[in-house]
């Protein structure tokens, strides 16, 4: 009767996951955009290049002469260029959704082996996707975003058994971050650190340093009166107060770590072999065409200009984020109103991605994605407490049921229908964001090899991408003094944009012979009543002039 009970819960998971893994699939396909993002047209172009230059550390795509480029994700580069060599855009977007699906589903099985569950990860699995949506793009953060995951998972595995397997995919996410999107790679090492403080704590609290420093006196004044048989005596009767204090506390301990209050705190050997995991780990940042890069590239940008004007680098605002204000209520609301528990290192890993969200909008994506196993721990630990997991029980065999396995799937078929719906009419590349004519113009009519044209940040990318020498493009990070020394290009434009300085000063200075940019950009405001600037081309977005130099 076991046996068949087995099968049939057997039979009942195996359905369940199919369910979840399409209806992911189907979500994931819906929710990721039609539409190129900024940074996929210097990727295929940057990626091209490398094919023909190999990695020479110098930039081929501006018209500024001798800057260093650093091709921090250069690996991810060659590949999105064999994808966009064998199906162009549509073989870009193709990708997208692969990488969109891997992503959902991994994060689904992850959470489903650490969290012995499956109904609580496939909702939230769900969840996770839509906010993080706007991150779904055919960028290298798709790819190490499921290289994070899956770190996740193999410290979880190696915790627990310390099988090699495991520290050998550790080691290899390591050295693919290193190459794929080098400037996530620090990342990689962040999520040891929560174990790793739990880990010395524990010890440090285990130490009883107070009880040894008294027996290490007692000692010393034993052998100091060796002589004096009575007061030895005495103060052999403290040493073992003392062992006994000692053992009394460390049953306390033992009992207050087996049945905690809130915190649950544990002393996990095989941390030690995992911090001998992280400092291989690190050494293979040398592993790669980039030199030092790894360990640099990170340092410097903070170091710079664009994390304050970057939108995505920004802090972020919570009451502009109410998904994510939401979220942080739950979990906070679970931890203080209720009596589940949470584990230390639990608690230290979302810390600190709530501590990095706060500090730039970039990392909302990680307080999501890494937070789910302990979304998914407390959850199910609320369930627990309030006798709700025979609910949820009864959820998995509904839907692993005939009807259930329909109904679910017929749901997130409209669901996907009505979420793609609008993106029907969506184009790979978007005019309105883009100057697609406005560059057929140019390429048409000027002399790109002898011209010298002011383009804004945002759409730099796609000019570079079809083979125009632009003044800025958004690997924003070239065109600053900690990459290339004297350089300024990223603080003029910003100036120059805002009108945080005389445009025709800055135009003096780097012999600008045209300018490129939106009808209603303020700086047009002033070209378009210039008797200098000559009107070349106009259309509903964009404007180009010719600079008169004389």
């Amino acid at each position: 009767m076991k046996n068949k009970n087995k099968k049939g819960l057997k039979r009942k998971t195996v359905v369940f996951n199919i369910l979840a893994i399409i209806c992911i699939i189907l979500f994931c396909i819906a929710i990721s955009p039609v539409t190129m993002q900024n940074d996929t047209y210097y990727t295929v172009k940057i990626g091209e290049s490398i094919m023909e230059n190999g990695i020479d550390g110098k930039d081929h795509f501006s018209w500024h002469e001798d800057l260093n480029y650093e091709y921090p994700h250069w690996l991810y580069d060659v590949m999105m260029y064999f994808i966009y060599n064998m199906g162009g855009w549509t073989g870009i977007y193709i990708s997208t959704l692969v990488f969109a699906c891997l992503l959902g589903i991994i994060l689904y099985l992850t959470n489903v082996k650490i969290c012995k569950n499956h109904v609580v990860p496939f909702v939230l699995t769900i969840g996770a996707i839509y906010l993080i949506k706007s991150y779904i793009a055919a960028r290298a953060q798709l790819v190490t975003f499921i290289l994070f995951i899956l770190e996740l998972f193999f410290i979880e595995r190696f915790m627990k058994n310390r099988k090699i397997g495991y520290a050998i995919g550790l080691l290899l996410i390591s050295l693919l971050m290193a190459n794929l999107h080098v400037a996530v790679w620090p990342f990689f090492f962040v999520l040891f650190l929560p174990y790793i403080a739990e880990y010395l704590i524990c010890v440090i609290v285990d130490l009883d340093l107070v009880l040894k420093i008294k027996k290490l006196v007692f000692k010393i004044q034993k052998k100091v009166f060796s002589k004096n048989l009575e007061k030895v005596s005495r103060i052999e009767d403290k040493i073992a107060k003392v062992e006994e204090q000692s053992q009394n506390i460390k049953q306390k301990r033992a009992n207050s770590r087996k049945h905690p209050y809130k915190i649950k705190i544990e002393r996990n050997k095989n941390v030690k072999y995992l911090i001998l995991v992280m400092l291989i780990a690190a050494l293979l940042g040398l592993c790669t065409p980039l030199g030092t890069t790894p360990y640099t590239y990170l340092i410097d940008t903070m170091q710079g200009n664009t994390t304050k004007n970057i939108n995505e680098h920004l802090p972020l605002t919570l009451i502009d984020q109410k998904d994510i204000l939401g979220l942080l209520i739950v979990v906070i609301a679970l931890l203080m109103l209720t009596d589940i528990k949470i584990k230390l290192r639990d608690l230290f890993m979302f810390g600190g991605l709530v501590i990095l969200a706060l500090m730039s909008r970039r990392q909302i994506s990680m307080l999501v994605l890494m937070g789910m196993p302990i979304y998914c721990k407390l959850i199910l630990a609320f369930f627990k407490k309030y006798k709700c997991l025979d609910d949820v029980k009864k959820l998995f065999k509904e839907m692993t049921g005939l009807y259930g396995f329909c109904i679910t799937l017929c749901i997130f078929v409209i669901v996907g229908t009505n979420i793609y719906k609008p993106k029907l009419d969506d184009r790979y590349v978007d005019e309105s964001s883009y100057p697609v004519q406005a560059c057929d113009y140019i390429l048409e009519n000027l002399d790109i090899s002898n011209m010298r044209i002011y383009n804004e940040y945002n759409y730099g990318s796609y000019m570079l991408y079809r083979g125009i020498p632009v003044f800025v493009d958004s690997r924003a990070d070239l065109y600053t003094p900690e990459f290339n020394p004297g350089c300024t290009v990223f603080d003029d434009f910003l100036n120059i944009s805002n009108i945080g300085t005389y445009y025709e000063n800055k135009f003096d200075e780097y012999d600008i012979t045209h300018v490129i940019c939106f009808k209603n950009a303020k700086l047009n405001m002033f070209l378009s009543r210039n008797y200098e600037y000559k009107e070349l081309y106009s259309d509903d977005r964009f404007v180009i002039y010719e600079r008169d130099v004389v």
